[in-house]
């Protein structure tokens, strides 16, 4: 991803002002709705590597990639600052807008994966009036025991491979990047987090998205989904790990993007 016109909105969060890092991509003069990219629990900017891009491009959209909070360039969390349990409610209920707000986006599609599939469907239930619609890439809406175990095997891999060092080149504090994800979901009391019933509240279009051979969850994730909000899709993938946005992104560019152009008023 060229990195030459990421900017960064001052904004303020909590006590204090933060910086998040973003960048516009895409056609600029589409007269899609923008579609926002919403990175995975140890995601960033610059994780998303070309496929934002190359989504925009096969279709004409105009695109918008952040980093978060403690995430990528943008604002690191202070020292021994703590992740809440609810913080995919607080990214989906106050973050997100104010960050929407602030750049003059309305009515975006949101285009999330993992945990930013999490904030997206939070986001459209919240908000149903300002949403175009969703795309979620292996959402979480509840616990499972496969997600412990994928966080558990994570932890490992973090602490005995060159997971930390891979990581390290997108992010200004890995560690606490991890350790805000890895912590916090393997707490005993994040055992019982759902967001099923909330999911009621959504009236946009979903397509819900997942590789049949995700480590952190299983394809419930998605048929949940399809079972809660009327007119979602549910769109398992073969041959296909917790990113379909790397191990098949083609195929994905295509479904998802065909389904953004046809429920999309131009």
């Amino acid at each position: 991803m060229n990195t030459a016109d990421i900017q960064f909105a001052e904004l303020p969060w909590k006590d204090r002002i933060i910086q998040l890092e973003y960048q516009w991509i895409g056609n600029a003069e589409s007269s899609y709705p923008a579609v926002v990219f919403l990175h995975e629990g140890l995601g960033s900017l610059s994780m998303w590597r070309d496929f934002p891009r190359r989504f925009c491009e096969a279709h004409g959209f105009r695109g918008l990639v952040f980093s978060r909070y403690g995430y990528g360039r943008s604002t690191p969390r202070r020292p021994g600052e703590e992740v809440q349990v609810d913080y995919l409610h607080e990214q989906a209920h106050a973050a997100l807008p104010a960050l929407l707000a602030h750049l003059g986006v309305q009515r975006p599609w949101l285009f999330g994966h993992s945990d930013g599939g999490s904030i997206a469907l939070l986001y459209a239930a919240r908000f149903p009036q300002q949403v175009s619609g969703i795309v979620v890439v292996a959402p979480h809406i509840f616990v499972e025991d496969i997600t412990i175990a994928g966080i558990l095997a994570a932890r490992d891999a973090y602490r005995n491979t060159d997971l930390r060092s891979r990581l390290a080149r997108h992010h200004t504090d890995v560690d606490s990047v991890f350790r805000g994800w890895n912590d916090t979901w393997l707490r005993p009391e994040f055992r019982s987090w759902n967001i099923e019933d909330q999911l009621d509240a959504i009236t946009c279009p979903v397509l819900a998205v997942q590789g049949e051979g995700d480590e952190y969850g299983t394809l419930e994730q998605i048929f949940g989904i399809a079972r809660r909000v009327p007119g979602a899709q549910a769109l398992p993938m073969p041959d296909c790990g917790h990113s379909p946005h790397r191990d098949q992104p083609q195929v994905l560019i295509e479904k998802a993007g065909g389904f953004i152009k046809e429920r999309s008023s131009r």
